[in-house]
């Protein structure tokens, strides 16, 4: 095998895991999954809002969890870590996934998407846009946006600035496709610094005096 193959191959495992663990850990706030390979096996690493009903009880689920993922994906022996994300207000796929549920739950999606919406500037953030595409209102399938603040849409500032996520939800009316976009604040150093300068001490603040001798 290739290497280009051998890496996209990579790609399409990792993002059926991500798939997996999307549809498995909902309950659990999930935020994402890193993935590390090592020469003893794979380093996989959880971000949830509530770890403890990740891990279980005395790690039962956590141990369940690791079955499934080297039996599904060939892992060969994967060592699981869950971490609390520490804002979910700022991770898009939690907010994506909240939104969802509050839809299957029955809620109206424009009441969604502006809570999320305005939780998402109350903790911080830059900007933040929200598309809801599908059979929202009738037979005929559109989008609605919500946005507030600032979101760059191209260039270096938003590759580094802005993050993103997608998920799908099935309801009656057919697939809803919410898109969550926010914009960091804190992850640009700023453009200007502005240094404050501590005025000098003059020779006889500090006790000292200069003396000049001339000769004649």
């Amino acid at each position: 095998m290739s290497a280009i193959k051998n890496i996209m191959r990579n790609y399409a495992k990792n993002a059926e895991l991500d798939e997996f663990l999307q549809k498995e850990l909902a309950d659990a706030g999930y935020g994402g999954v890193d993935v590390f390979k090592t020469p003893i096996g794979a380093r996989i690493t959880i971000f949830v809002t509530r770890p403890g009903l990740v891990i279980g009880r005395r790690g039962m689920g956590i141990k369940e969890l690791s079955s499934l993922i080297e039996k599904n994906f060939g892992f060969p022996n994967p060592q699981i870590s869950v971490l609390e994300v520490e804002v979910p207000e700022l991770n898009p796929l939690v907010m994506a996934n909240r939104i969802a549920q509050n839809i299957v739950r029955g809620g109206a999606f424009r009441r969604s998407a502006l809570w999320a919406l305005n939780s998402i500037m109350n903790a911080g953030a830059m900007g933040a846009e929200i598309i809801i595409s599908g059979k929202i209102r009738s037979e005929r399938a559109h989008y609605e946006k919500y946005r507030a603040g600032v979101i760059p849409k191209s260039g270096d500032t938003a590759l580094k600035v802005v993050r993103e996520a997608t998920t799908h939800v099935l309801l009656k009316m057919g697939l809803y496709g919410i898109k969550v976009r926010i914009a960091l604040k804190n992850v640009l150093p700023p453009e200007v610094e502005i240094i404050e300068k501590k005025p000098e001490e003059s020779p006889e603040k500090e006790g000292k005096v200069n003396v000049e001798t001339k000769d004649q």
